[in-house]
């Protein structure tokens, strides 16, 4: 059997759209408007323009968070651990951005720390310069501004969120629906003070004297927020004093400092009854800063070539690559990977005699199998690098990646069963090419492969596909690699090794029965792919795809046609298909229902942020099912151990809560979560109790397993 163009074409497209999960989200979750809500902050875009929007005028816009009791987002600096809210503008030619006009922070503890943001409702503003090279469209004389804003929410967990924003403002009239708001928000602002600041370093202690502040302000205790980030310890014990006009504080040096300026920007603050003051001044720095303690990974003065030392790396990593390497193994022996066995076995089998050629083909399906391992490790790493909350398994969260892989194998089923031979679409001097370089088949067998396998590794790589997210770039690819080696290795070991390929069966006769036998994983593994789609797209999706895979069924059965019918019929059937395509093509990804609605029922409830914190703090234990419908061993556990009459009745006993995280389809509050517990990827299975740490199981449950985890509780 020969890998066909065909069959390359649809490889090579789906992996594109794997690539892309931005545009395939952007299709089918996420609208640009002027509001965007989530279940922690309503994000909304305003404008004021109280004079037009011409050229020379200035125009202030800004983004509007409302945040629910007890959450907050971050200031420029945001104190211990957090990440300030970030704006990118997309403007006409001709409007300048300038900066984000930060409202007076507020202190917001958080067990033992201190983090500066904002909670209740805040409004960013942002001022637009219109330049004389600005030019409206005479048609439509307005001015378009879009905005993609990134946000960190947080309680007591942290939530990565984002939104894309557009308005568009009328440039000759004006716009001053939000004059109060922005008002407000502009007389919310440090207030530049030109006073004899200054900064006495004291060994680990900031020494600080401002002489030449307001008469209102003497005697009053006031807030300090450094601009510069990591000099100051955010949540350190610190004085304050008056001396006559001069107002001094103590501060604590951060314990690990990342800078040593010679001049700080900080912002006081005065609070009093129902208002807030705050000025902005520079303090200059005397004295020498303590020695920095050096960075493990700082880049060497001199170019290096020597391999780095064993104690530079954490003893986890060797763990993780041990894990790896034994996950992937094992990878083989999952149901995910069996419908890619024929493409394997054929294309070893038919090699059997000729030593050499099964060796390339060993080797070029590893390598297939490796590169694949990297190239999506080396996605997930930067799109998450870029803000995209992602997990292991993300491709098989788009709709438009599922219902790729159905037609690819609905297509590899067909030509398995014998409807039709690849040779007969594509040209003759490609199929001599394809046929003399069998090593493109075997590289393509391993990037089916690990498209396949990839969501199925989390019950033996789970721990070490999140460890691989929190280590340098180099050390998280070399987990990915080591994972495709692990399950390479088998293939690779029977290619090379005699007396394994001793243990391969012969060409023979049985080898077409075994082909056609082989259509039926194909279409058993369609049928499971419609399914998952089904629950990321509901019934009408489904149902989509399926008269989708009857329409290509049938252009491809006209094909193999004879004679004068061949024409008119393949014509017809092509017709049928983009007719189909074009009415019921859009319900494929489109989604009917929030993805928590999927999950509820009358003993599970949809897990949700925040949701498992409130039911502890009243006191019951709970236990949560990160699991998603495209994962083989989620699907699994829960028809077994989670579903057995034992299991049930342990809970009730015991007043379990059960609570289910479908991460079926894309959710960076799952993602979130699942990083929290140190997993990248699904299923997992976590017991919350009053006072106590959360308990993980393993992936792979076991009745005893879950009824000895309840018995503890």
């Amino acid at each position: 059997m020969t890998f066909p163009l065909i069959l390359t074409r649809w490889l090579l497209a789906a992996v594109f759209i794997a690539i892309s999960p931005t545009t395939i989200w952007a299709q089918g979750q996420k609208t640009i408007t002027q509001v965007v809500t989530t279940e922690q902050v309503r994000a909304e875009l305003m404008a004021h323009a109280p004079d037009g929007a011409d050229p020379g005028k200035t125009v202030w816009v800004g983004l509007q968070l409302a945040h629910i009791p007890d959450w907050h987002t971050y200031w420029k600096n945001t104190g211990d651990p957090g990440q300030p809210t970030a704006l990118t503008w997309t403007l006409p030619v001709g409007v300048l951005a300038g900066d984000i006009a930060w409202p007076l922070p507020h202190k917001l503890p958080l067990g033992t720390l201190m983090n500066y943001g904002y909670d209740g409702t805040v409004l960013l503003p942002v001022p637009l310069t219109i330049t004389p090279g600005f030019k409206p469209s005479p048609l439509s004389p307005e001015l378009e501004i879009k905005l993609q804003a990134s946000w960190l929410v947080c309680r007591q967990e942290c939530i990565p969120q984002d939104g894309e924003f557009v308005l568009r403002l009328p440039t000759r009239s004006s716009t001053a629906l939000n004059a109060s708001v922005f008002e407000t928000a502009l007389r919310d602002q440090p207030k530049p003070l030109q006073v004899p600041a200054s900064i006495t370093l004291d060994g680990q202690s900031i020494k600080l004297s401002v002489p030449g502040l307001p008469a209102s302000l003497r005697g009053q205790k006031l807030d300090v927020f450094p601009e510069t980030p990591e000099v100051i310890e955010p949540a350190g014990p610190w004085t304050q004093a008056w001396q006559g006009d001069v107002w001094t504080a103590s501060l604590p040096m951060a314990l690990h400092r990342s800078a040593s300026p010679t001049q700080m920007p900080l912002v006081l603050v005065a609070e009093a009854p129902g208002q807030r003051s705050g000025y902005l001044i520079q303090a200059q720095v005397s004295g020498n800063w303590p020695a920095q303690a050096p960075v493990t990974m700082s880049a060497p003065t001199a170019p290096s070539f020597a391999p780095a030392l064993p104690a530079s790396v954490p003893p986890s990593f060797w763990l993780a690559l041990v894990g790896a390497l034994l996950g992937g193994v094992i990878l083989n022996l999952m149901p995910c990977v069996f419908p890619v066995l024929a493409i394997k076995v054929v294309s070893f089998t038919r090699h059997a005699d000729d030593r050499r050629s099964h060796r390339v083909s060993g080797l070029a399906y590893s390598a297939g199998v490796v590169l694949s391992f990297l190239a999506l490790g080396a996605l997930m790493l930067a799109l998450r690098g870029a803000g995209e909350q992602l997990g292991w398994g993300f491709q098989l969260q788009s709709p438009a990646v599922v219902a790729g892989l159905a037609v690819l194998f609905s297509v590899i089923g067909l030509n398995l069963a014998g409807l039709f031979e690849f040779g007969q679409f594509v040209p003759g001097r490609l199929a001599t090419l394809e046929a003399k370089n069998p090593a493109v088949n075997a590289f393509l067998s391993g990037v089916l492969a690990v498209a396949i396998a990839s969501p199925c590794t989390a019950p033996f790589m789970g721990a070490s596909l999140g460890l691989a997210l929190n280590l340098p770039a180099l050390q998280a690819l070399a987990i990915f690699a080591t994972l495709g080696v692990g399950m390479a290795l088998p293939y690779l070991a029977a290619s090379w090794s005699p007396a394994l390929a001793r243990l391969l069966p012969r060409p023979g006769a049985w080898m077409a029965t075994f082909r056609r036998a082989m259509a039926f994983p194909m279409f058993a593994t369609v049928v499971w792919l419609v399914w998952v789609l089904g629950q990321q797209t509901g019934i009408d999706g489904a149902s989509a795809l399926l008269a989708l895979l009857v329409g290509l069924a049938l252009v491809i059965w006209a094909l193999t046609l004879h004679g004068h019918a061949r024409l008119p019929v393949v014509a017809l059937s092509i017709a049928a298909l983009s007719l189909m395509t074009w009415a019921t093509g859009k319900h494929i990804v489109t989604f009917p229902e929030p993805a928590s609605s999927l999950v509820s029922s009358a003993r599970w409830q949809a897990w949700s942020p925040g949701k498992v914190e409130e039911l502890v703090a009243s006191g019951a234990p709970v236990f949560v099912d990160f699991t998603a419908a495209w994962c083989v061993t989620c699907q699994y556990n829960k028809k077994t151990a989670l579903a057995n009459a034992e299991v049930l009745a342990d809970f009730d006993a015991k007043k379990t809560v059960l609570l289910r995280a479908d991460w079926t389809r894309r959710d960076p509050a799952i993602t979130a979560a699942l990083a929290q517990l140190g997993r990248n990827g699904v299923p997992v299975y976590v017991f919350y109790q009053p006072g106590r740490a959360p308990v993980v199981l393993s992936e792979i449950l076991s009745v005893g397993e879950v009824r000895a985890a309840i018995a503890a509780l």
